[in-house]
This record gives C-alpha cells, structure tokens and sequence, in this order.
C-alpha cells in the first residue's frame, strides 16, 4: 500500500508541476518586479488608526445627539399646555398614512381624509435604502393610541419646533441618517421624512419597546416576576396574565437579569433557571414557553411569592446587573398586605422597588396592591383586558427614569446599541442614544419635574462602519471585528443574519462566530476590559462553505474605541503581512494589460472572472459576472485607472493580475495538451480579483466565487500547505452527480509563496480540474500492480501468490481518496463514482466510523445561531385549548351572567379581539408577515470533521461481531488525502454506527439553555448606574386602569348575538 501510496504522490505532485505553474509564476512575478511594491501590514497601526476613524464618525453623530436632546428639553420647556387644543389645530406629515396607501387609486381619497396631515413629495435616496423628503419630519403613532387626545396633541406640538435642529444637523453632517426623538407617550418624530413601512398584518411597532429607546430611557435591571397562579386566577384572567409576562419580557434587554416564578402556596421557578440570567433573546424565548405552561390551583400566598423574589434579588454569588432591583407581581387580588416580608428584606431603605398588577376583572380590593407598591417606591397598574396588556406592562420605565432625570446633566451621557435591524428598512444598524428631561417645574420653589421626556437617537448603518476598515489589503483570510461589553460583534466577517426581527437585538458573541477556545475567551475578556493586547494563536476555522475545518495560526490585535463601548481587533494570518501594490505608471503597459479583459482575448488567453468589487463609483454591479465585466470595460472606455472616482488601488492591482495571469498562459498552460493528464481546466486566481480558467470553453462549467476571497479553494488554499482537493459539492439529500460528457471534476489547488527581500507573502492560488472519470480510472491503475494502463491486468486473488490491488480485484477490496473533511473524492468502486463529494459516512458508514475512531478524523461540533428555518406546519389536528373563554347557553340565558365581570371582560376581549385580532391567535412577533410563509431564525447544529493526529500508514480492524474487516489507512504527503483500502463488508453487523455530517435543526434552539446560564460567558454591564436619588418624590405611585361597561356596548353586543351574529373563526393557542 505505501507503495500505491508513493506512486499517488508523485502523479498528483508532477501533474501540478506540470500545469499548476507555481514555480513559473514566481518567475513571472520576479520579471515584473518594478511593477508593484510590497507593502506592510503593521497590526497595532492598522487597528489604531480604524479605531481612531470610527471614534470620528461617532463622535459627529454624539455632537448631534447633544444638539437635539438639549434643543427638545427647551422646547418642552418653554410650552405652554393646552387644554382645549383640537386634532385639526396640528399640521404633521402622519407617516402611516402613506404607509397603507399601496393603491394609486384610493391614494387622494385616502390623504383627503387626514385634514390634519401634509402630503409630502419623495425622492429616492440610496444612503437610506427608501424615499424620502428633506424638508420636513415624520410622525408615527402606535395604532393603540388615539391620535386626537390632549396629550399626543400636546406632544405634536411642541415636537414640531424640532424640525429646524434636525436639518440643521443634517447641513452639518450631511452623512447623518435617521434622526429620532422616541417619546415616553410612544409618538416617534423621524427625519428625514418617510413612509412608514406598513406590516402585513397589524402595525405593532411602538418605540418605547425598540431596544434603544429600552437602553436609553432606565440604568440596568434585575427584575424577578412572580405570577400568582392560584385556583381563583382561572381562564380569561390566566390567560392575560401569561400575555402581560411575555409582554413585560419584551421591554428587557441584554443589559438586564431577570427570572419568573409561579405562586399560590409555595413559590416555584416556571423554567428550569434558577437565579436571575441575562435578558437575552434565547433565555427569553425559554420564559415564554414555560410560562404558556401555567396551571391555576391551590390558595394564594403572597408571602412565598415575595420571599422567593426577594431571596433571588439578594443572591450575590451569580452574575447580574446590579443595578435597578425589582419585583413584577401578577395577581387577581388578594387581602394580604405581607409587611412583615417587607420589614425583613426592604425596609427601611427600599433598595428594591415593587410594582403590582392587578390582572382581570374583578370585585377584589386592590388597597393591599396598590400599598404595596407605594411603600415600596414602586408603581400599581391594572390590566383588565388585552388592550391594557402593552401599555401598563412599559410605563414602569417612567419609575425606573426617575432617578436618572433627578441626576440631570450627570446622566446625559450617550449610550452606543447592539446590532439591530432597522424598522424603516436601512438594514443592521447601532443607535447613540440620549435621554431627554422633563424640565419644568410647577412653580416657583416647587419640586423639580422628574419624568422622562423620552430618548433621542441616531442611527448609524454598520456598512458606513465597515467603509472604514481596510478593504482588500488584509488578504481573504485576514479581517477586522469589533464587539461591546456583551462581548456581541457589531462588525464581523460571520455575522451575516439569514432572518432578522425588527422586534430583536441581532446577538451573535464572538465566540459563536469564531470556534471557540480558550485563547479566544481570553482575548474576548481583554477587549471588553478594554485593554489593548496583541496575541499570536494557533485556533481552528470553519472553511467559507462551512464543510471543513483548518488548524491555523492567527495574529490578534486589539484596541478599545475610545468614547464608545465598543472595541476593536484586526486578524491576520501570518502570511498577510505583506501584499502587493501595483505601481502601472506606464499608460502604454495598463493598455495592454486591460486588452486581456476584453472578450475577445479569451479564446486564445481563457476566460476572465473579475472580482465584483467597487472599482468606481460609477460603476454599475451585478450578480451576472459577464454583465459586470461589460459594465467594467464600458466604464474603463471613459476613465482611467488614476481616475479620482475610482479607487487606484483595487484598478491598478487587477490591471496589474491581468497581465501578470496571461504571461502564465502564454508560458505554460497555452503549450501543454490537457488531454493527456485528463484535465477539464487548469486556472489561477489571484488577490487583485482576478479568476483566470483556461481554456475559455471551461468557464461554462465553472462555479466558484468569481471573488477570490469568497471562494472557500482560494481561502483554504492559503491557510494550507501542499495540494487542496475539494470535490464538487454533494448533498445526501439531492441526486447523485450525473457523469456525462466529462463536466464533472474535483479542483486541486495550491498557494503561491513569494519571497521577496526576505518578505513573504502569498498573492495568488493556481490549480488544475481533473476529470472526475478518467481520474478514477487513473486511480485504480496507480494503485495497482501495474506501473501503466498499457500492461495487462494480472489476475490475483487469495490463493495467488502476488499481491491483490485495487484494480483486479475490486470486488474484493474498497480503495478511495477522502479529503480532509471526510468527503468522497475518488473511488475503485465504478458504482460509487456519481457519490463523489458526499460525506464518506454515507458511503461507508462502518469503515467511516472506524476512521473516526482510530483518530484518523476529529469531530468538530458548533452551533449557528444566524440560521432561518422554514415554519413548522400547526399542529392542529385534534381539540387545541381555546385562546379565549366561550359561554355556554346556558351562560347566554342566566340573566345573573350578563351583569358579571366574565361577561365585560368576554366583551372586551371581542372588541379588542376585532382591533387586535394578531395579538389573540399569534405571536406579535408574526405581525410583520404570514406566519405560513416567513421564514423564523432558528439555531443549526453544525458537525465538522478534519484530520486527527495519525499520520503514519495504519491497519486495524474493524469487528463486526461474527465477522471482521480489515483495513489499510495513509495520509498522502503534501495533500489533505487520506488513501484507505479495506476488505468490503462481508456481514450486515458492521452496518451499525453512522457519523452524521450535515447541518440539523435543533429544537431546543440549541446547546441547553439550562446548562449554559450556569457557566454564563464574562461579560459588563454600562459603567453607569442612575437607581436612587434621595430626592425622589414616590408619591405617584399607581392608578386604575379600568374601562367601565358602557350600557350602550352591552346592548348591542347582546342584540348582536341574539341576532345569531355569525361567529368569528375560533381562536387556538399552540
């Protein structure tokens, strides 16, 4: 076998000496020596400078911020209330009244009905991805809030005065993007001004629960909720409490800690966390579907409840945010005033603040509620019906901003957002934040006002971030990151989100966008300390295409940004130290080189890819590279390659790539009959942005990135040394490649190492493309007897006294190349050559697990949490409980019934239910489109496997019970092969085990969120806390939020449905 293995070497090295062209484009490279200068990389400059950038931008978009929020704070200031003010006294451009106009036809009917709102002309402006009008703002208003009342009126009025600052910001920083004052009565004033972008279902977006306004408007919380689950607290009432909780959940952030536990005689955690864990999205998601798991019973005991909290609140031996402390308490009503838990762990100082909800329709004294909360600085609210769910479960905010407010100019300090999609459609964004005051005061000597206003914002799109990092000069493996205290990347080369909920922080860690290790953990500590640091590691990358797995060595180097809770770190591979800048200053050269562009040349210099980069800003882009390259000579035809609109670099580099590729051409390839090697193609592509196939018939077939650095053969073709084999993708779940007219091939690529001066770097990869068929041919005659496919074939067997091979006695014996994934590359076997590129575990499920076992192979195991899976169908076959509470007939008849509060509260839930007819039957999160057809993030289990520690020739033997099979196992040297031969399978035991490879859907939203909050990763809250002032005035401290029965609705509703109202379509809850 090593033999075989020997003569398989030295095939694959001549064929790439032969036609690969390493050493000649060395050559080539050194002949052209004056045409390029080799530049450094210098880390600690280079993530410096960027740093220093992204301070600059940021700090532009703070002094804006400052402007608005101080400008807004003496507008309030200077207004004079009016009572008597009317809807049509207020003249705004009402953004959602445009929004739903989608036909032309009804579009004047529809503005002539808004007497009080503008209509605006719009222009289409790229940078903000929408049409929109300069001159003037927006205003949007949550559906459930009536636009006509005194205070939106109020509100709109003196907002308007801010239109002036705003563009005036605007012709200062004329990069600004949206500008945004969110208000604590949830009205939203935007510029500039848009259309809002109407949701398929109903609009749900209210600002007081997007993320930022969440940061900016309180300091962080750890919040338990405790939910009094008691026999009294039985359908409807239960129902809105298990709403009102999700809902409270909702207006936490990843700043914040929180825990929900059931009550009625004893107190229980509802999930399976046991202290307080971060407020993020996936511990979230645990809460709600725990919660929809409450059951009513027993006798109401508030004391185990509050004991429970407040035992949570005082554990210190776990992380949390230290900070604002509370207790959200749900009930139906209760006598029991529990003082004595208070004097035990509140009093006298109150560190922590009760808020109580009381929940449903009922005839309970709500005294002891609201005592509760008024002695403990808190608030009480009353949420007897849905459409009182949303608002009363966020005005707790104003409570928790009161301190802030008291604070004044201390806590006017701006605060930088996670990574979230933007709602008016501008993609992923951060927001700067700054709180606004309320600061009027009653009169003369009275108490200073100590409400929020609300929180002002500008965006800041993560693609003008990334404008100021290096482009292209790092190499394709090299790259900048950035991440905040929660150690999330807000720029990152992974963070590619295939689904995004505008309702959501986009939250990737760093951690789970690299493969985690302890050098990473340790680097991630360092930069959210806020330290700088450099580090050389040695860590594993997952390929571009997410199949295999490189051990690799990476330099790290990181800085804080100042001003910012962000830091930043720049990655690059040993070999990226350098690159190449053209220098074409000879106008005749860059003519000559362009000519080998043009389409006409590729049939005698093979067929050009150009890397679909922004070589000009006039150039035109496109997914079809053809179009592209059209688009490019059209442009080049009318600019010169020194052009100021055009980036010299990137024009000159792959001028420069272009000649350079075509002097390979002409040296080696154009020469040479590919026949007689069974070669499809032979190519080179390089860091200018250059693919170079040859011959040009070839391209035809040709599916890799025409970017070199997207190209998963280019990356990893750098990142390892000697030959790269990657075999056309399979999946076990498509049908098997189809051999005909020899279109089928597997890549082998290598990366060319220049030493210059004593500088080395690797601008470019070369490879040839066998032909899948007549190299499996080849294969078994190299791992024969034979030493050509000229001489007879000599028969042996086990009787024979000559050794059997691969070629003769292929029924007896399995020979196959697998590249270092674990893929089928080549195969004896005639009938296993359509499953060339599978995972070889599917082929040969025994002799794959074998390999794993006797650490041929290692098993690489990740999660992706940027995934998108399709919906699961509903299941809803069988009796699914009711989403609401249906009266029998004998309900109907009972006189006694119809005055009750199960009637009122049934009425409510219908008129609500007719308005807000998502929130009764699906997740608000649906709103924004068909849960039948929106695809949902979701979290994949990834599985790689790469090469373990042997690498020497092996045998072992595979036990199958009664039975055995013996096996031969060999890395070949200076390719990422491995060649195996083994007796084929002789029993069905040995059919046992399966190694799975591909990509699987974990319904747990993967790695147990159970055991992950126990060892919860490092991480720091904002370095700021504002949640006491001595001067706090608690005496507001909560109100009813009742709606009386109104005679009239009760009768109609009563005629209605003795007129045999047909009934809606029943709401299910799954």
């Amino acid at each position: 076998m090593q033999h075989w293995a020997r003569r398989l070497e030295q095939e694959i090295d001549g064929v790439m000496r032969i036609f690969g062209g390493v050493q000649q484009l060395r050559e080539i490279y050194k002949d052209n020596r004056n045409l390029f200068e080799v530049q450094e990389n210098e880390p600690q400059k280079l993530v410096e400078k960027v740093a220093g950038d992204i301070e600059s931008l940021l700090d532009r978009k703070v002094q804006a911020l400052k402007r608005l929020a101080d400008a807004a704070e003496n507008f309030q200031k200077a207004h004079h209330w009016q009572d008597n003010i009317k809807e049509e006294d207020i003249m705004y451009y009402d953004a959602k009244a445009d929004a739903e106009l989608d036909d032309p036809e009804s579009e004047d009917v529809e503005r002539g009905s808004k007497t009080s709102t503008l209509r605006l002309d719009f222009i289409e402006d790229p940078n903000f991805k929408n049409k929109v009008n300069y001159s003037y703002t927006a205003v949007q208003i949550p559906t459930d809030i009536y636009k006509g009342s005194t205070v939106i009126l109020n509100e709109l009025n003196w907002t308007e005065a801010l239109e002036n600052v705003f563009i005036e910001n605007r012709r200062q920083d004329p990069t600004l993007l949206w500008q945004v004052l969110g208000s604590a009565t949830g009205v939203t004033r935007y510029y500039p001004a848009t259309p809002w972008r109407a949701p398929k279902k109903i609009d749900l977006y209210d600002v007081r629960r997007r993320p930022w306004y969440i940061q900016g408007a309180s300091s962080p919380k750890d919040m338990v909720i405790i939910v009094d689950v008691s026999g009294s607290v039985s359908g409807l009432t239960l129902k809105l409490m298990k709403t009102s909780v999700c809902e409270m959940l909702d207006t936490l952030s990843d700043d914040d800690y929180v825990n929900v536990a059931s009550f009625n005689e004893k107190a229980q955690p509802v999930s399976c966390f046991t202290h307080l864990v971060q407020a993020n999205v996936r511990n979230k998601k645990v809460f709600k579907e725990a919660v929809q798991g409450m059951v009513a019973k027993g006798t109401t005991g508030y004391k185990a409840g509050f004991e429970y909290a407040f035992d949570q609140l005082q554990n210190s031996n776990i992380t949390r945010a230290n900070c604002n402390k509370m207790i959200m308490m749900f009930t139906d009503g209760g006598e029991d005033r529990v003082q004595d838990v208070f004097e035990k762990y509140n009093w006298p100082n109150r560190t922590v603040r009760v808020f109580t909800f009381s929940v449903g329709q009922h005839n309970y004294d709500v005294t002891p509620l609201q005592w509760m909360a008024c002695t403990n600085k808190g608030y009480y609210f009353e949420i007897p019906s849905i459409g009182a769910i949303r608002i009363n479960t966020q005005e707790y905010l104003d409570v928790l901003g009161r301190p802030m407010v008291l604070a004044g100019k201390e806590a006017k300090q701006v605060q930088w957002t996670n990574v979230y999609e933007d709602a008016l459609g501008l993609g992923l964004v951060v927001t700067g934040t700054l709180p606004v005051f309320n600061l009027t005061q009653d009169g003369p000597g009275e108490k200073k006002n100590q409400l929020i206003l609300g929180v002002m914002g500008i965006d800041v799109a993560l693609n003008d971030i990334k404008r100021l990092t290096p482009n292209y000069t790092l190499g394709a493996n090299g790259y900048v990151f950035a991440i905040d205290l929660n150690g999330y990347v807000l720029l990152h080369p992974n963070l590619k989100p295939q689904t995004t909920n505008f309702r959501e922080p986009v939250t990737l860690d760093f951690l789970d966008a690299e493969l985690e290790d302890e050098n990473k953990e340790e680097i991630r500590r360092s930069m959210i300390d806020g330290n700088k640091g450099h580090k050389q590691i040695r860590t594993l990358v997952k390929s571009l295409d997410e199949r295999y797995i490189d051990e690799v060595i990476r330099n790290y180097t990181w800085v804080p940004i100042r001003s910012t809770n962000y830091s930043l770190g720049l990655v690059l591979p040993p070999y990226s130290t350098f690159y190449l800048q053209a220098n074409l200053s000879d106008q005749i050269l860059q003519v000559k080189y362009f000519e080998f562009l043009l389409p006409s040349s590729f049939e005698s210099e093979g067929h050009v890819f150009i890397a679909p980069r922004e070589y000009c800003k006039d150039l035109n882009a496109s997914d079809n590279n053809t179009e592209f390259l059209k688009n490019f000579i059209e442009l080049m035809e009318k600019v010169t390659p020194d052009s100021k609109q055009c980036n010299n670099f990137l024009l000159h580099n792959l001028i420069l790539d272009t000649g350079i590729t075509q002097q390979l051409v002409e040296r080696v390839w154009r020469d040479q009959d590919l026949n007689t090697y069974s070669l499809l193609a032979v190519f080179a592509a390089t860091d200018g942005g250059i693919t170079r196939i040859f011959p040009n018939k070839a391209a035809e077939d040709w599916t890799e990135n025409p970017e070199p650095f997207n190209a998963s053969f280019y990356r990893r073709s750098l990142d390892n040394h000697g030959y790269v084999f990657k075999p056309p993708h399979q999946d076990a779940l498509l049908r098997p490649l189809e051999l005909e007219n020899d279109t089928v091939g597997v890549l082998v690529s290598t990366a060319v190492e220049l030493s210059l001066g004593g500088r080395t770097l690797r601008p470019a990869v070369v490879g040839v493309k066998l032909d899948l068929e007549a190299w499996a041919e080849k294969f078994k005659v190299l791992a024969s007897n034979r030493t050509h496919q000229e001489q007879p074939q000599k028969q042996c067997g086990p009787s024979s006294h000559c050794e059997m091979d691969c070629e003769v006695n292929n029924e007896d014996l399995l020979c196959v190349l697998i590249d270092d994934g674990g893929f089928l590359v080549l195969s004896n076997q005639n009938h296993q050559w359509d499953q060339v590129g599978r995972f070889f575990s599917e082929v040969d499920a025994n002799l794959m697990l074998a390999l794993y076992n006797n650490s041929f192979y290692t098993r690489k195991e990740s999660y992706d949490y940027q995934a998108a899976c399709a919906p699961q169908p509903p299941g809803n076959l069988g009796a699914a409980p009711r989403g609401v509470f249906v009266p029998t007939i004998a309900d109907f008849l009972n006189l006694a019934w119809w005055t009750s509060a199960a009637a009122w509260s049934l009425f409510q839930q219908l008129l609500y239910g007719l308005i807000y007819h998502s929130w009764l039957q699906a997740d608000p999160a649906e709103a924004e489109g068909s849960p039948e057809t929106r695809e949902s993030s979701c979290v994949m289990k990834q599985t790689q496997y790469y090469f373990g520690t042997v690498n020497a020739s092996y045998n072992a033997i595979i036990d199958c019970g009664n039975c055995s099979r013996l096996f031969h196992a060999q890395r070949l040297t200076n390719t990422n092969l491995l060649f195996v031969v083994a007796e084929k399978p002789l029993c069905s035991q040995c059919e046992a085990g399966r190694l799975l490879q591909k990509e699987t859907h974990c319904p747990a939203d993967g790695p147990e969120q159970c055991e992950l909050v126990q060892r919860p990763r490092y991480r720091r809250g904002p370095h700021i806390c504002f949640d006491y002032n001595a001067t706090e005035d608690t005496s507001d401290c909560g109100r009813g939020a009742s709606f009386p029965p109104s005679l009239g609705i009760l009768v109609s509703l009563q005629l209605l449905l003795l007129l045999g109202l047909p009934p809606r379509p029943q709401l299910q809850v799954h």
